[in-house]
């Protein structure tokens, strides 16, 4: 059977983004090859005419999610945490950041899933770090970028795992307040 031209990189897209979204919903071992290309309209056969094994699917997922952050940089330290931090991003693991989602799952990978991983986390530091005063050392701004996503990811996790609403409103604001005083706290001094 013969296929349009594009049509093998179209379908390779959408598993990376079917399981972009899914690995972030349910983790890593949750997600199985075959209900994968079912929600794919595809045949469990088809998965390795993509991809070599499912450690480079959840490679090129991970990168997909990185690539697809809807976070906004360029609006500031303040907006970047709340938006970071809401209601709506707590609430939609499978849109929202893969670093929230999938970091204790990653630690548990072969070295080239990590090193990649590594790669796209040593970029949103940076991204952090240049919202940061420019008269701090550049350790000083990435030791506080550090912090302040540290503090945004664990606000974030604890917030998708308790059960009482109010509880997890609190979490939010919580971590807002925190991530907002380590920032006040680092341009204050000298």
């Amino acid at each position: 059977m013969r296929f349009e031209k594009g049509h093998r990189e179209a379908t390779h897209k959408k598993i990376v983004d079917i399981a972009s979204k899914k690995f972030r919903e349910d983790g890593l071992d949750a997600v199985g090859i075959a209900g994968l290309m079912a929600e794919a309209g595809l045949t469990h056969g088809g998965f390795y005419a993509h991809f070599d094994s499912k450690e480079a699917l959840v490679q090129e997922a991970m990168e997909a999610a990185f690539d697809g952050s809807r976070l906004k940089f360029n609006a500031g330290l303040e907006p970047l945490i709340r938006s970071y931090l809401r209601a709506s991003h707590r609430d939609n693991p499978g849109l929202g950041c893969v670093v929230a989602a999938l970091t204790p799952e990653i630690a548990r990978h072969p070295e080239p899933t990590r090193a990649a991983y590594t790669k796209r986390l040593e970029t949103f530091l940076a991204k952090i770090a240049a919202l940061l005063p420019e008269h701090l050392t550049p350790e000083t701004r990435q030791q506080t970028a550090i912090g302040i996503l540290g503090s945004m990811i664990g606000t974030l996790q604890m917030s998708r795992a308790v059960t009482n609403p109010e509880l997890s409103e609190n979490i939010l604001k919580s971590g807002i307040d925190a991530a907002l005083r380590l920032a006040e706290d680092v341009q204050k001094s000298k």
